[in-house]
């Protein structure tokens, strides 16, 4: 049986996962960046939390961790690297771990670069990655911790899964950052495309996310430094993608 997946806005942008294994009722939530929207939508569908999935340790994916295992109980995975900063931890994670949820399996993925410890969770049954802040919808994650290497790397992973995955990212960044891709792949017709698409959702309140990675592939910067258009935007054709990619990461700080 296919998972249940429930997005909730959180905070000002930012998105949680309710994830249900219909066979068995256990439910994670992917990161925790809002307790009482949590609890919230769980009440509403009468599901009970079994596990947290946590990313990353930023207090916006895991301050509601202690709240929630307090309510339920539950046990809290998360990075391996990052285990000495995620709240109430019970089990540490890493590349090539699997995560049973009920019948459903994850797949974590070590994904440095916005953070040192930085992990995903692949559901390849389902077609889906909760990716965190690695890859947003056109964009990618500050290089708040990694280097540009182990960003595109990182990636680099993503890239690799099936073209038809959905990837859940944890913000509502996907309009700001078509705005920038333009500015350094204008000649993209996909791309141009999309960026009307997004206009219009955002327009009428809906989100933007998810994606599937057939469609960053073609319109997303941080996946495309070996593209010649790009390439040729920003000067560097014929340049190594760790550099295409890192100047584009710097472009978007700055823009």
């Amino acid at each position: 049986m296919p998972l249940e997946i429930h997005q909730i806005p959180c905070l000002s942008d930012n998105y949680g996962y309710l994830v249900r294994d219909a066979a068995s009722g256990a439910v994670a939530t992917i990161d925790t960046p809002d307790a009482e929207a949590i609890n919230a939508a769980l009440d509403a569908r009468g599901w009970t939390l079994t596990h947290i999935l946590n990313t990353h340790h930023h207090w916006d994916h895991a301050g509601g961790n202690l709240a929630l295992k307090e309510k339920w109980n539950c046990e809290i995975i998360g990075p391996r690297g990052e285990a000495d900063k995620i709240p109430g931890l019970d089990r540490a994670v890493s590349d090539g771990d699997k995560v049973a949820l009920g019948d459903s399996e994850a797949e974590v993925f070590d994904t440095p670069g916005h953070t040192a410890g930085h992990i995903i969770y692949h559901f390849p049954e389902d077609a889906a990655a909760f990716v965190g802040d690695t890859i947003f919808a056109l964009g990618c994650g500050r290089l708040f911790e990694g280097t540009p290497q182990q960003m595109w790397s990182s990636l680099q992973k993503v890239a690799k899964l099936p073209p038809e995955t959905k990837l859940y990212c944890a913000h509502e960044y996907t309009q700001a950052n078509a705005k920038f891709a333009i500015t350094v792949e204008p000649d993209n017709d996909a791309l141009q495309k999309r960026s009307a698409e997004i206009d219009q959702l955002r327009a009428k309140g809906e989100p933007t996310v998810p994606s599937t990675l057939e469609i960053e592939l073609a319109t997303n910067p941080f996946l495309r430094a070996t593209a010649p258009g790009l390439q040729a935007t920003l000067g560097m054709s014929g340049a190594d993608p760790v550099d295409v990619f890192a100047e584009t990461r710097l472009r978007k700080d700055n823009f």
